[in-house]
């Protein structure tokens, strides 16, 4: 059990059969009245954003999110199968619980896959990723404005916007929280 007034950042708990996680907290102390605990939660699960005002001394179950690393073999129509690294056994996750970076994922790269009681509920992929630029348009010399830039396709078929300078066939870091070209490597 934890209480709210024991709320700090990443802290999961139960709340009607919900998990949320606690993504903002400040606890306030008005001049007159009780002191509260104002947070901004997450529905694990759901994605869903909440902002709430608690008791501090409210009680609530702690939730374990557990967080497991596994390898992406391949996928079969809806199915996505993840090799555990440890057993080899894989496992099959439809591809609604897979987030929207997960087009930045390639074959035998490593994700996060997140479950709680046994239910997966998402699939985090690394936070940087090596890929080829699969089709782009060539930059066209004296196209040097400060922060042009052009689409292009990358080895997995998401598509993105690079600077100028990049061609076909160059490997890139792209951030997966925010699809944005980082570097070449």
């Amino acid at each position: 059990m934890i209480s709210a007034g024991d709320f700090r950042n990443g802290v999961t708990f139960e709340e009607d059969g919900n998990v949320l996680q606690v993504v903002e907290f400040q606890h306030v102390k008005p001049g007159k009245g009780a002191a509260f605990v104002r947070t901004k939660t997450k529905n694990v699960i759901t994605g869903a954003v909440i902002e709430k005002s608690y008791n501090p001394t409210a009680k609530f179950p702690t939730a374990y999110v557990e967080r497991k690393d596994m390898e992406y073999s391949y996928n079969d129509g809806d199915l996505y199968y993840f090799m555990d690294q440890e057993t080899y056994e894989l496992e099959p996750i439809n591809s609604s619980e897979l987030g929207d970076n997960f087009k930045f994922v390639k074959e035998n790269m490593v994700c996060k896959i997140l479950s709680y009681k046994g239910k997966v509920f998402g699939v985090e992929p690394p936070t940087f990723v090596e890929l080829a630029v699969a089709k782009t348009d060539p930059g066209f010399k004296g196209d040097t404005a400060t922060n042009a830039t052009k689409p292009a396709t990358l080895e997995t078929g998401a598509e993105i916007r690079v600077p100028l300078f990049i061609d076909e066939g160059e490997m890139i870091r792209v951030d997966t929280r925010t699809g944005e070209y980082m570097e070449r490597v």
